[in-house]
Order: structure tokens, then sequence, then C-alpha cells
């Protein structure tokens, strides 16, 4: 039979305390649960196709002038542009004569943009566009003097 020391004692006792101190270590409680939250995503503000090309003496016979322009982006990032699209919304003539869209042609529209425009004032850039005047084979004299008002469509 063995001998019972004091060193063995300890060993037994320490040995004890370490099994016991991992099952309570192992001990848990659990649950479950549930919970709610929310994100949301931004909006975007209309951004604005602004020309810069200065378009005069539109007159028969004439060459076509081109439609350039950029764009003012106020939203908080850049904002993607397929294309712009430009189109006679009036024609203010200056007499009594006559004058009509019909007395203008507008090619190349859409243009193809396909960019994100950077947040900003004067930024990106969109051309391809021409405006002429129709040379037509009845007297124009209604169209002298004329603004033609142009919309431009962002898509």
């Amino acid at each position: 039979m063995r001998k019972t020391t004091k060193r063995n004692l300890a060993i037994a006792g320490v040995s004890l305390l370490l099994v016991g101190g991992a099952s309570v270590a192992f001990a848990y409680w659990t649950a479950g649960g549930s919970g709610t939250g929310e994100a949301s995503t931004g909006d975007n503000l209309p951004i604005v196709a602004v020309q810069t090309s200065t378009v005069t003496n539109l007159h028969p016979g004439g060459d076509p002038q081109d439609l350039t322009g950029n764009f003012n982006n106020d939203n908080d990032g850049p904002t993607y542009v397929a294309s712009v699209s430009v189109a006679i919304s009036s024609v203010v003539p200056v007499g009594a004569g006559v004058c009509d869209a019909t007395d203008y042609v507008i090619a190349g529209s859409p243009m193809t943009v396909a960019a994100d425009v950077p947040v900003g004032t004067g930024v990106g850039a969109w051309t391809g566009a021409t405006i002429n005047f129709v040379n037509k084979a009845t007297n124009q004299d209604g169209c002298k003097g004329a603004t033609v008002n142009l919309a431009y469509t962002i898509n």
C-alpha cells in the first residue's frame, strides 16, 4: 500500500479544483430572442443639363451648329447619366410672322454620355447633337430674330 503524503494530497486537491473549475467554466445559460432594426437608402435630386454652346445666326442655307454642355449635380455623390436628349420645346417669333419648330431640325439626339457625373456645377460633358435652320421653299421671314427654346432630357 502506498503511503499518503502531504505532497500527494496537495496534488489531488489542486486536480479536483481544476476539474471542478473546468466544469464551472463550461456552464452557461442559453436563450433565444428577436429584435428589430431598420436602414434607409438615400434619394437623389434631378441633375440639370446646361447648354454651354452659343447658337446664333441660324438662317436658310446655314451650317448646323453644335449643341454641347455639361451638368449641375447637387447630389451627395456622383450620378450615372446614360444619355441626354434634346428637342425643340417652342419657337418665339419676333413679329407677327409665322415661325415654328418645323423651321428647325435637331440631329444627333439622343447623345450618349454613359458616365458618372461628379458632384458640382459645370461638371461632366455631353455633345453630339446639332441644330439647323430648315431651308423651305416658302417665305421664312417670320423666323428672322426668332428664339428657339430647347428642352434637354437626361436619361
